[in-house]
């Protein structure tokens, strides 16, 4: 019997067939997804609790959540520490899908050969990208033009980065206590900002990001076109954030933004303007 070329042939096919996709995560919480592909780094995933009993065919929201350089790194309850995922890990339910994905921690500012300790481009940034892409081919429910980011502190930074790099993605950005001063191309910054709903938050006491650094910017997309809403917190240092994500109107202004399709057929960011004062 040539039992061992019957083997060999069997463990060829087995080799050959792909691994296992992540399993889906169960409705109503967040699930950690570790991937083993270079183009993607760990991230949460939440679900709203509705989601399985909704029909297939209801397409869903997706909120991109950076977090800020303190939680960075390899581990991602480091994660849970702020924003909606903190939130959500106490018990709070939203009604759209979650992304927080974690930046590596593999260098020092300034060290030209680390280029994955921060949200830079060609590096984290675009890798987030790459999960928003994973999870709509995975998922089959996402809605392609309710997709938002928002950040703090360093993720307020690849706020900006992201819809830099990525112009005509999203339907809104939320900037917190982050600017978009060092982005390379500044007229690519404007246009991909120039039809994009924005609610940015500043501290007007941040002794870590400056608010004059945030205002820099503001007028830079401004002067391109962009309509950009400042909330500035009158004796609030670096934690902006607290008070913006434990604001309803704040998810209520962002899920109202919607992308649509121009006249020529291709994408750009709209939705209803400007958020209430």
């Amino acid at each position: 019997m040539q039992i061992l070329p019957r083997f060999s042939f069997l463990l060829g096919i087995l080799l050959s067939l792909p691994l296992a996709a992540p399993a889906e995560p169960e409705a109503g919480r967040m699930v950690k997804v570790t991937p083993g592909k270079n183009d993607l780094i760990p991230y949460w995933i939440y679900l709203p609790k509705d989601y399985a009993s909704k029909a297939d065919s209801t397409r869903w929201p997706v909120v991109i959540f950076l977090h800020g350089m303190g939680e960075r790194g390899s581990n991602l309850e480091r994660i849970l520490v702020h924003g909606p995922p903190k939130m959500i890990k106490r018990g709070k339910q939203f009604p759209f899908i979650m992304i927080a994905p974690q930046c590596p921690d593999d260098g020092r500012k300034g060290d030209g050969k680390s280029k994955s300790f921060w949200w830079n481009p060609e590096g984290p940034i675009d890798k987030v990208k790459n999960i928003m892409e994973f999870e709509k081919k995975r998922l089959g429910r996402v809605d392609p033009d309710r997709i938002y980011v928002t950040g703090l502190s360093m993720g307020g930074f690849g706020t900006y980065h992201l819809v830099g790099r990525h112009p005509g993605y999203f339907a809104a950005a939320a900037p917190i206590c982050g600017h978009g001063n060092r982005f390379p191309d500044k007229n690519a910054l404007q246009r991909a900002f120039a039809d994009l709903p924005v609610w940015a938050f500043h501290g007007d006491r941040d002794r870590v990001v400056r608010l004059s650094e945030q205002k820099q910017t503001i007028d830079l997309l401004r002067a391109g076109g962009a309509t950009i809403k400042l909330t500035v917190y009158r004796g609030v240092g670096h934690d902006s954030w607290t008070r913006t994500y434990e604001n309803p109107e704040f998810y209520d202004w962002l899920l109202a933004q919607k992308r649509k399709k121009t006249q020529d057929g291709k994408q750009a960011e709209t939705g209803q303007g400007l958020p209430p004062d």
